[in-house]
Order: structure tokens, then sequence, then C-alpha cells
């Protein structure tokens, strides 16, 4: 956990913003996860969310997942299960359009509270987008316009909380896979531990802090940059006591954008060989859909075989 990297962006406003910058980049490079520390987001929002996730989840989720739990047998298990996660979970969309008025069960003040939240996760991420252009040496914008199409990015929460579990050995709380989207910012119980990435062939805990914010990498990254910043490997292990709650942010592209190695990056390889596919964003998420607990590079080797139908469409190739 010691090495795990942590990014104090406060640093990126004075005489450390190089040495942070180099930081920031070694994280994406090396880990494809970084953890971000006064990030500009207020402890009191952070802490309102928190209390009003886990009381949500109390009230109206907890009851619903025990009877999940006893409908598929899951509580006696004797063997592992690898088709089902150990977790409850509901989803909000904020872009392009919200259905955060269209969720049952949420508090107006809670939906008032997740769209204030989602506001400044959704600011966050495109500073985050920025940074990493200036460490790429790509345009300001570049990925922003990149993640664009013809409506906008794709941008939504997934809440989820993660119930003590009697057989952790048998079931995962989340399987391991790779996320499909872009940049995804992570708010998680700094009580309850259980996220892990996988590095150099290990699984290493993404150690819970309070007030972070948990930063990884998606597959569209690692194609946009040609696979100079990777996606990574994660999973989140189901504990016996404490609930973990986990609130996901996925900032993606389009469903229409046009995914494709940057050709600026393109250009500093010695082979200038494109490894990486062109291909549309919903194309991708389609095919991700049945394969996401699965390796990332039949994805990409896929999309490549239908790169020749890709038109460029409505993107900024600047």
């Amino acid at each position: 956990m010691a090495n795990f990297p942590l990014i104090d962006m406060e640093n990126l406003n004075g005489g450390e913003r190089g040495a942070t910058m180099e930081l920031i980049k070694d994280a994406c490079e090396n880990w494809g996860f970084f953890e971000l520390l006064n990030h500009g987001i207020s402890h009191e929002l952070l802490d309102k969310v928190e209390k009003m996730t886990k009381e949500h989840y109390k009230k109206c989720m907890e009851q619903r997942f025990k009877d999940m739990v006893a409908a598929k047998a899951l509580e006696g298990l004797k063997a592992e299960v690898t088709d089902i996660d150990w977790e409850s979970t509901f989803f909000l969309r904020h872009l392009p359009t919200s259905n955060i008025s269209e969720i049952p069960d949420l508090e107006e003040e809670y939906r008032n509270l997740m769209k204030d939240f989602a506001g400044k996760l959704e600011k966050l991420a495109e500073e985050l987008l920025d940074l990493l252009c200036e460490n790429l040496g790509l345009e300001k914008g570049y990925l922003k316009k990149a993640f664009h199409g013809s409506k906008g990015p794709n941008f939504g929460t997934k809440v989820s909380n993660y119930p003590p579990c009697p057989t952790p050995d048998l079931i995962k709380g989340l399987r391991a896979h790779t996320d499909a989207g872009g940049i995804i910012l992570l708010f998680q119980d700094d009580k309850v531990s259980g996220l892990q990435l996988l590095k150099d062939g290990e699984w290493i805990d993404v150690p819970p802090m309070r007030h972070s914010i948990v930063i990884n990498l998606g597959d569209q990254i690692e194609v946009i940059t040609n696979g100079k910043y990777k996606s990574v490997m994660h999973r989140v292990i189901a504990q016996t006591d404490g609930t973990r709650m986990s609130i996901a942010s996925f900032y993606n592209p389009g469903n229409d954008a046009v995914i494709f190695p940057a050709p600026a990056l393109l250009e500093e390889t010695a082979e200038k060989e494109q490894s990486y596919p062109k291909f549309v964003f919903d194309d991708y998420m389609k095919l991700y859909a049945g394969l996401k607990f699965q390796a990332k590079e039949p994805r990409f080797e896929a999309m490549k075989a239908v790169e020749a139908n890709v038109s460029l469409g409505p993107v900024v190739t600047a």
C-alpha cells in the first residue's frame, strides 16, 4: 500500500507542479490507478453523500439484497460462484440527459445532492483529462473532444453497497474486469476495504482513505494513447463484516464518438503501426456487455476486425 500513487492536487498550483505531474504520469503508465487528495470537492459534501447513500441502502435496498441472496441460494455456498457478484447497486445517468428524477425510492434531498455531486465530478474529470493531455503532449482539450461525439460525453454513476458476506472465498463482491469507458472517479468507503487492482501479477489493495477520490483509466484511454496508458484489471473482495459503500462515476465517450489512437502519439512510435483499432464507442460497449469479465485484448482484436467499416463521423482529429 505504501507505494500506491497518492496525488495531492494542491501541489499542482505551485513550485511542486512539475513533480506532481510526473507522479500522475507514472501512475498512468505503471498503475492505471491513483488516489486524489485536495481535489476541490468539499469534505462536507462528501460526508453528506456518504451519510445519505448509506441511509438509502439501509432503508430501501438492504432487504432486497437479503431477498436476492435467499432466492439465489447464496447463503450456504459450498462451491465457488463465478457468474454473480455480491453487490447491491443502482445507476444514475447524468449526461447527455439525466434520469435522476426517474429513479424510484430516492428522497428529493438525496436526488439534489447526487446531482450537485455529479456536476463537481464532471468538472474534475475534465480537469484530469487535460492533465493527461499535458503529460502526453496532446493539445489541451484533445481527450474531451475525442469523447464528444455529436451529443457530448456519457457520464453516469454506479452506486454500490457490498454487504457482509459469510463466504468471501467463494464469491467476489465484484469479479475482475477492466472498465470499458474513459476515466472513472470513485468515492469509496474509508472504513471497509475490498477494492484491489492487478499489478505485475499480484493483487494489490487500493487503500481506503477518508475524503479521497480514486481515479482509474478505462479501455478508451488505452486506445487513444495507443497503449501508453493502460486500463487495469480490478475487483472487489467481499468482506465478512461491514458494508462497503462505493460510488463510481464514469466519464465516457458519447455513443457515436469514434475512438482511435491520437495521431500525435502514433508519430512517436518508431514503427508507426497503429496497434489499436478505430471504432464507434457504442459498438465497443455492445461487445463489452457480454465480455466484461474477460481479458480486454480479444475485445480490441474484435474491433479491429470491423475497423474498415468505421467512418470518422463527427469527431475532432486535430
